[in-house]
């Protein structure tokens, strides 16, 4: 799911990144390196401050897909402004052109992502097509993003979060 998130926000960032004259050719692969991982960091630094209900409530479309209702949530606008000042502090690009950037790419990516783990987008659940989010990769994600899942070997991995039994039971597994 890693690769799928970033291949997400590669597909996001093509006008606001690569096209974007302020952001130098030579930056365009690490701003969006960048962006990936602000993203999964948000969301990991959810999961450890223990605000569960509130992911489960992004990841099932509590707060909509739209663009406007994304960044009014309080977990994308903590995930929006440690991308902005990750690239500010990186790329040495001012905070205005950083906040085109990330209030251009992530309402995109996290409405793919929650519309595709709910069964809207096309790709949804259809892992054989490389494109979709399906709860399996989500949870197989859990154990390097979150704690717990599967090591490198397949083995499960010691300590972390159930994120599987809390998404089965958000999705009507468990």
């Amino acid at each position: 799911m890693l690769e799928q998130l970033f291949d997400l926000v590669q597909q996001n960032s093509q006008q606001s990144v690569v096209e974007n004259p302020d952001v130098p050719n030579e930056h365009n692969q690490e701003v969006i390196n960048t962006l990936t991982s602000s993203i999964t960091g948000g969301l990991q630094e959810q999961v450890q401050s223990g605000n569960i209900s509130g992911l489960m409530g992004l990841l099932g479309g509590d707060s909509g897909t739209s663009a406007a209702s994304l960044m009014n949530n309080p977990i994308v606008a903590s995930i929006a402004s440690n991308a902005i000042g990750a690239i500010v502090q990186k790329f040495g690009l001012n905070s205005q052109v950083a906040g085109s950037i990330v209030n251009s790419v992530l309402p995109g990516v996290l409405g793919a992502v929650i519309g595709q783990l709910n069964g809207q987008g096309g790709a949804a659940g259809n892992s054989g097509s490389g494109n979709g989010f399906d709860l399996g990769s989500l949870i197989q994600m859990g154990g390097g993003l979150f704690g717990g899942g599967n090591d490198q070997q397949g083995k499960p991995a010691s300590g972390g979060i159930d994120l599987g039994g809390m998404l089965g039971g958000l999705f009507g597994g468990k």
